[in-house]
């Protein structure tokens, strides 16, 4: 159990949150949310140790063990794999190397044989005769073959690492695991594998993370930083999402009889009670929704983009037909004999090996021409896209938002420009900064201003949810699902995927692939989870 009392954060020119009260309990799984900046990877810091708060103090459960997600694995690149994973926990470590040193011993005596002793019992509790075999399951859970496991880290893809950086935090059954992004990097069998082991998992986690489905699949609780307070609320992402929309209209609706909200929000509440009891997990320890009253529901400071794409015009009949598209890269195949047409009112998801996918978007905007095979776009169509790298956008530092975003407008006044910058939450003065300052998300909701302002019938987006916070994300999601043209996309994030598509392609790593007509996860069920 981890505890938080009365903790604070506060800077010079303002406080981040204060007085937070919270206790972490084992069997739960608490995901930490909050606009950006707000404070989740500083809450972070605190729970972990990393950060001393300004008032208060994070207590952890006597003999218990915290283990962290970290991010940086240089420091292990030159230790065996396996190894890097039973470092997770350094008591273990600790212990074993101490063993040797006693067993090594010229003079080993009886002090020696007593230590030794109390040492091998430690051991033993802490599981460190099956300490292999244990991160090696880990290992092979996450996707990481056996034929890896004696390698030293520096010699695997940066995915791999990745992989491993995750095994080590999960190594060991420690009481508290603090998780910030697991699923980045993370292809979707290792997705859904860590799924399952958080849900199975008995000890207290605590993730941050973007990825909506995710959170929605492992989460008993949100912890919400916002308003400068950090509010813990029971049920998953959607439900809190959910709940503080429908706060936001009781707010806006304050004539409104209370009878009528109560009404209301009971419908909601066993609307979402249903849906838990579907989940695959195992929830008699997480039914508190009945306990949720009227004052716990608290509307959200979050503000929302608006991103919606309008047609230029009805397609014909024909919109894109593909035949035997090849493309190589090197010696490797991206493309094998790639045949495809795009049908109205489809909407693709492009799944597997990226560089495939980004050659295949490339090559269809004419941006690539070294390839085989043929595709043809329809004499009606108006195709849009959107780059995973956009920063040939972002040359020029002497163009302000309202500048860039006029390059690319048919009216060039400065009130059509900034209602559709407004659309985006670029306000104020806000709107004659440079374009070259901007962070990777406002330079991906720029590019969003730029494909609204021209519409199309068929729109590629090449991974849009990246460096977005999940209120964007959002956005985006509700944009697409509304949009009436034909989408080609990709994304890693997994709701994204499963609520737009109604096809998916996935590309393997030989170019080749297999192409059906069906939702991601109908897909995933017969294709991927076993």
């Amino acid at each position: 159990m981890l505890q938080v009392q009365n903790v604070s954060i506060q800077f010079p020119d303002k406080t981040l949150f204060d007085e937070v009260d919270l206790v972490f309990s084992p069997g739960n799984c608490y995901g930490i949310i909050g606009a950006n900046g707000a404070g989740k990877s500083t809450f972070l810091s605190v729970l972990s140790g990393e950060r001393e708060p300004s008032t208060g103090h994070v207590s952890l459960g006597k003999n218990e063990r915290l283990s962290i997600l970290k991010q940086d694995h240089y420091q292990f690149d030159q230790e065996k794999v396996l190894d890097v994973v039973i470092m997770g926990n350094p008591e273990l470590v600790s212990i074993q190397k101490e063993k040797d040193a006693i067993y090594m011993k010229e003079d080993f005596n009886e002090e020696d044989g007593l230590k030794a002793a109390e040492l091998e019992e430690r051991f033993s509790e802490l599981g460190g005769w099956q300490a292999e075999s244990d991160a090696a399951t880990l290992l092979e859970g996450l996707g990481i073959s056996t034929d890896l496991h004696d390698k030293i880290l520096d010699d695997l893809i940066e995915s791999d690492k990745v992989k491993v950086m995750l095994a080590q935090a999960l190594f060991g059954e420690p009481d508290v695991l603090l998780l910030d992004e697991p699923t980045n990097g993370l292809d979707i069998a290792a997705v859904l594998w860590l799924q399952d082991f958080l849900m199975d998992f008995k000890g207290a986690v605590i993730v941050v993370s973007h990825d909506r489905y995710f959170l929605n699949e492992v989460c008993t609780h949100m912890v919400d930083i916002d308003f400068g307070k950090i509010q813990l609320f029971v049920g998953n992402y959607d439900f809190w999402y959910e709940s503080s929309q429908l706060a936001q209209r009781m707010l806006k609706e304050e004539n409104k009889k209370k009878e009528d909200q109560i009404k209301e929000l009971k419908n909601f509440i066993a609307k979402f009670s249903a849906n838990k009891s579907k989940s695959r997990q195992a929830t008699s320890r997480k039914k508190l929704l009945d306990k949720i009253s009227l004052n716990d529901i608290k509307p959200s400071s979050r503000r929302y983009p608006f991103v919606g794409f309008e047609l230029s015009r009805e397609p014909g009949n024909e919109l894109l037909t593909i035949e035997g598209l090849g493309k190589m890269s090197g010696e490797d195949c991206l493309l094998k004999d790639f045949s495809f047409r795009l049908n109205h009112d489809e909407k693709v998801a492009f799944v597997g090996n990226e560089r495939a996918i980004t050659a295949l978007f490339e090559i269809l905007m004419g941006h690539d021409k070294d390839y085989t095979g043929d595709f043809k776009w329809g004499q009606t169509i108006t195709a849009d896209y959107f780059p995973k790298d956009n920063s040939e956008f972002f040359q020029n530092p002497d163009l302000n938002l309202v500048d860039w975003l006029r390059q690319y407008s048919k009216d060039q006044t400065e009130t059509h420009i900034r209602g559709f910058l407004g659309k985006m939450l670029f306000s104020g003065d806000e709107v004659y900064k440079s374009s070259s300052v901007l962070s990777g998300g406002e330079k991906i909701r720029m590019m969003f201003s730029k494909m609204m302002m021209a519409p199309s019938n068929v729109l590629i987006f090449d991974q849009p949810t990246n460096h977005l916070d999940l209120e964007s994300i959002t956005a985006v999601n509700n944009g697409l699902m509304a949009y009436k043209g034909s989408l080609l996309f990709t994304s890693k994030d997994h709701q994204f995927i499963d609520t737009i598509a109604n096809r998916v392609v996935e590309f393997f790593p030989d170019g080749t692939y297999r192409d059906r007509s069906m939702s991601y996860d109908d897909y995933l069920d017969e294709y991927v989870r076993k």
